[in-house]
């Protein structure tokens, strides 16, 4: 225990060796506000706490004013679209979260996704599990080919140029992204260039999104959006699920404009069971997992636990986010 202990708040289990890393320096509370036994707790938690760690809840400005003590949130995410940040701005409060050790991982979700919605896997293993593969498969379950073909990614972080450097460098493939800025990737020069958003849209055979979900990003996938795609396109979400209008998606996967989806993330989630997109013969949909692996989620949480403990020792951590740029 260091000589000043402060108060923290867990709202998302920890892996034990991570827990046990906390509770040797500071007084713990575990309470995952998702679970109806735990919810109480974890409010009765809030007035005392000095840090939180945790992800996949939503923190809003209600939630945060129950906690005037408050110094840091660590979130065991990429993304903080699940934060007030200009309440956290304005409160001086610090915000960290991971980025760098999931996307790798996120890039392999990403063009297994791909993949999946291009070789009709999903479908294929399926026909197979059924009993149904009595003979040669014929036209009409072909898949098309991935190899070649042009991909589009909107958003050139850290996903974006992980999942350029598998397309081009394994795949043989020509990337097009759209970013606010030009992005010097030096395994990727002139395999990927930077063009306006329509541009990338019509162009690309393949689109795929590795946008933050923000003011100027949600929604952007739009009618407008869909109807720019060359006909026969695939779509491929792995960032959130906020950045896609899903009855545009819908319409056009039932007008045959869009030839299939592959998307990790949904503008609700759990995606609800009476969700077209659950069952819809074009979609290939996975349960927000592109960084669901014993690997990624254990590094994830020894980096947020990093960020947190160095916040609380008055230290900079290693992954603060820059409110200053919100």
């Amino acid at each position: 225990m260091t000589p000043h202990p402060k108060q923290v708040l867990v709202f998302r289990e920890l892996p034990p060796d991570q827990l046990a890393r906390l509770k040797q320096a500071h007084h713990v509370t575990v309470a995952n506000p998702r679970l109806p036994e735990q919810a109480a707790a974890f409010r009765a938690a809030l007035p005392a706490a000095q840090g939180m760690i945790g992800s996949s809840y939503h923190i809003d400005e209600t939630l945060l004013a129950l906690a005037p003590r408050l110094e840091v949130i660590s979130s065991i995410s990429a993304g903080v679209d699940n934060y007030p940040l200009q309440a956290l701005r304005a409160r001086g409060i610090m915000l960290c979260h991971t980025p760098d050790v999931l996307a790798e991982t996120t890039a392999d979700a990403l063009f297994a996704l791909i993949m999946a919605s291009s070789r009709r896997l999903v479908e294929l293993a399926q026909f197979v599990r059924e009993g149904r593969w009595t003979r040669n498969i014929g036209e009409e379950l072909f898949g098309w080919d991935v190899h070649g073909k042009t991909l589009g990614i909107l958003g050139f972080g850290r996903i974006g140029q992980a999942l350029a450097r598998r397309a081009a460098l394994g795949f043989d493939m020509p990337v097009l992204y759209h970013n606010r800025r030009s992005v010097d990737v030096p395994a990727l020069a002139g395999r990927a260039t930077r063009m306006p958003l329509d541009d990338v849209l019509a162009r690309a055979d393949i689109i795929a999104a590795t946008l933050p979900l923000s003011d100027a990003t949600r929604g952007l996938m739009d009618a407008r959006a869909f109807g720019l795609m060359k006909p026969g396109a695939i779509f491929v979400n792995g960032s959130r699920g906020g950045i896609v209008r899903e009855d545009a998606l819908l319409d056009a996967l039932d007008r045959g404009s869009l030839r299939a989806a592959g998307l990790d993330v949904f503008a609700v989630e759990p995606l609800p069971m009476d969700s077209p997109l659950r069952t819809h013969p074009r979609v290939t949909a996975l349960p927000h997992s592109g960084s669901a692996t014993h690997e990624t989620r254990h590094a994830m949480a020894e980096l947020a636990v990093s960020n947190l403990l160095q916040a609380l020792s008055g230290g900079q951590p290693s992954a603060a986010f820059d409110l200053s740029r919100i």
